[in-house]
């Protein structure tokens, strides 16, 4: 007979994406004995490698800082596409010896933590294998929230006059059905984004014709799918030797490429779109279509691995359309200009809805929790909430890079209460301090319309949402745990009901309120 799965435990991580498998990794290695386990809502791993199947889903930046530190990534490819990195997730997690730790069907509902057992309860809603639902209480000493920053059940979609008049087909990214036959129809893609960005060069393979309608232009840089650096480098040098050079590289890279942009953001700007002018066809107007109304990096620039967007729009099978829409009509889009986009296919390429932790509600000692009032901490805590961290990658860079580091210092905190026979790890505001600047400074849409929802950033250390993989290497891997900012307390005064934690019944009174320790492969 299967044991019963525990439901008291040190550490619960939310989410088996590619920043769960990080963490449960990371607390493996670092925090041996630590009881955790990995509760993903949906019925398979992988995040969002697993939720999006949209033709030519692929990496927004380069795999060998996208994949892990710890499991290089093996390819060639340099940009790969969403089966490849799925694939990769898998991998790792069954090398990890994952599988087991991961409970599907678990989706957090609210999380509230009591300070007397020092403890969170969760509410889980879980849905079995034949269909049913019901719920259940989790507890643990530490929650790490790995799942992600957007809604999974559905996109940003915004309300067109005669939406319901249109008689083709209208899909989201988010949604794509697996069944949608595009060959040889005529598609729009609404959006100027990433996703637009991959569609418009995949769908051309098939399509008709393919119209990207966009309201303003992004940058569009296009760099190479394969990384030759790491080909030479990898016949050169040992495998692990090779992976941390390419790694390092890309993040110089990248990173100085950032810095330049935020400081000269004139040249910047000049030289980016005509590079992209240069590889255009005639045909695109570059005043109108491809040069941005904002500097590069106020908005995530869109990468073209090979340039695929420009030879679609060179096959004369696709053209970009910079217009605002007037209504839909039953067999196309008609725009301000007077013209009208016929179309079989819709596709509403226009964004995410940001979502923290899960959607869960928190409540902290009887008090619900609203992110906005908090201001994070390092970018991974929330000033007043204790035992709680979650992970939010660069918006510059590859999101593996700051996910390792959060769950690196995860571990260093665990082990510090370890050390000193603390319970309670919480940010703290100190006496003169606040924090009024938005978390994340990017302009873009789905950034704006969740302002009232994201927490806010201070103006020094460690309130600071550093965009920068080295100040964040060196804050973050090297810099003190115990910093003025975070109080580490013990503040168990009574053990664990049974109604918090049935399996906790079987201990010591001493025992639940002890450092986080014991290790449960369930």
């Amino acid at each position: 007979m299967t044991p019963p799965l525990a439901t008291d435990l040190d550490v619960i991580v939310v989410g088996a994406g590619l920043s769960g498998i990080a963490a449960a990794h990371y607390l493996r290695e670092r925090c041996p004995g630590t009881r955790f386990a990995i509760l993903e809502a949906r019925e398979s791993l992988g995040g969002t490698w697993d939720l999006f199947r949209y033709p030519g889903v692929r990496s927004d930046s380069d795999m060998f800082t996208l994949g892990f530190s710890f499991r290089p990534w093996a390819s060639d490819q340099a940009i790969a596409d969403g089966g490849k990195i799925l694939d990769y997730l898998k991998e790792t997690a069954r090398a990890e010896g994952l599988d087991d730790l991961i409970r599907y069907g678990h989706k957090v509902r609210e999380a509230r933590w009591d300070s007397s057992i020092a403890r969170w309860t969760l509410d889980i809603e879980r849905l079995h294998d034949d269909g049913r639902r019901d719920t259940q209480s989790l507890t643990c000493r530490f929650l790490f929230m790995c799942s992600g920053y957007y809604a999974y059940d559905a996109g940003y979609a915004p309300t067109w006059p005669g939406r319901e008049t249109f008689t083709g087909t209208v899909v989201h990214p988010q949604q794509w059905p697996a069944d949608l036959d595009y060959r040889d129809k005529r598609v729009v893609i609404i959006g100027s984004g990433a996703t637009a960005v991959t569609l418009l060069p995949s769908l051309a393979q098939g399509a008709a014709h393919v119209t990207m309608l966009q309201r303003s232009p992004g940058y569009l840089l296009s760099m190479p799918q394969r990384d030759r650096v790491a080909e030479r480098l990898r016949a050169w040098l040992p495998a692990h030797v090779a992976h941390r050079v390419v790694r390092m590289k890309n993040v110089l890279i990248t990173l100085g490429f950032y810095n330049a942009a935020r400081r000269w953001p004139t040249a910047i700007r000049r030289a980016l779109i005509k590079r992209a002018a240069r590889q255009a066809p005639h045909s695109v107007n570059v005043e109108r279509d491809l040069t941005p109304r904002y500097n590069p990096w106020d908005q995530c620039l869109c990468l073209t691995p090979n340039g695929d967007i420009f030879k679609a729009l060179h096959s004369g099978r696709a053209e970009i359309v910079t217009d605002e829409i007037t209504s839909f009509t039953p067999h196309g889009i008609s725009l301000s200009s007077g013209r009208t986009l016929d179309a079989d296919i819709v596709v509403t390429a226009t964004g995410l809805r940001v979502q923290l932790l899960g959607g869960a509600r928190l409540v902290v000692d009887g008090h619900p929790v609203t992110l906005a009032d908090t201001v994070a901490y390092k970018g991974m805590m929330y000033s007043g909430v204790p035992n709680l961290a979650s992970i939010f990658g660069y918006t510059n860079a590859s999101w593996t890079l700051k996910a390792e580091l959060i769950a690196q210092y995860v571990c260093r905190l665990i082990r510090h209460m370890n050390a000193h026979g603390a319970d309670t790890c919480v940010p703290q505001l100190r006496d003169g301090e606040h924090g009024d600047l938005p978390a994340i400074g990017l302009t873009s849409g789905y950034i704006q319309r969740a302002a009232g929802a994201l927490p806010k950033q201070g103006e020094r250390k460690p309130w600071v949402f550093y965009q920068s993989y080295l100040r964040d290497l060196r804050l973050m891997r090297w810099g003190s745990v115990d910093d003025g900012a975070m109080r580490f307390e013990r503040r168990a005064t009574r053990p664990v009901t049974s109604t918090g934690a049935a399996a906790a019944s079987s201990r010591a009174p001493d025992a639940d309120a002890a450092p986080l320790r014991g290790f449960d492969p369930r």
